[in-house]
């Protein structure tokens, strides 16, 4: 049973992370360097959209399987690697959850409305909380792989 709750917090950890690398470091770019107003962010939303909807369940599998593997070591027996991984990653889904429902929401609802200005500053908003969401990461990532 570790074994598929470690399995399964990996997969949650691995989709969540790789599409913060694919965001900040290919489809951000790329878009900015080849589309203009109004196909760059109807691109970056619809993306977003899609991507998204897998950062749920990553949060979800990410949830399940990490108290899966803390409840039957007990919180007061867990190494503190984990409870240091597992208050990281509470802050991280409440920044997404924040991202998601105040500046995503925003600039799908000023796109539908074709004010280009707002939607570029709800993408500036969102790109900076996804760069804090990744350096989280890579340190929930650090601490549970280097502290014994």
């Amino acid at each position: 049973m570790t074994g598929l709750l470690i399995f399964l917090h990996l997969l949650g950890a691995i989709v969540w992370m790789g599409g913060m690398v694919f965001v900040l470091f290919s489809l951000r770019p790329a878009a900015f360097a080849e589309l203009e107003v109004p196909q760059r962010p109807r691109l970056l939303l619809a993306s977003l959209q899609r991507f998204f909807s897998l950062v749920w369940l990553s949060i979800a599998l990410l949830l399940a399987s990490g108290l899966g593997m803390m409840l039957p070591v007990g919180f007061a027996h867990a190494p503190l690697a984990w409870h240091a991984m597992f208050g990281i990653g509470l802050v991280m889904m409440a920044l997404f959850a924040h991202l998601f429902f105040a500046p995503f929401m925003r600039a799908r609802r000023a796109a539908a409305r074709q004010e280009w200005a707002v939607v570029a500053a709800s993408l500036q908003q969102m790109h900076t909380l996804v760069k804090v969401n990744f350096t989280l990461g890579w340190i929930a990532i650090a601490i549970v792989s280097l502290w014994r």
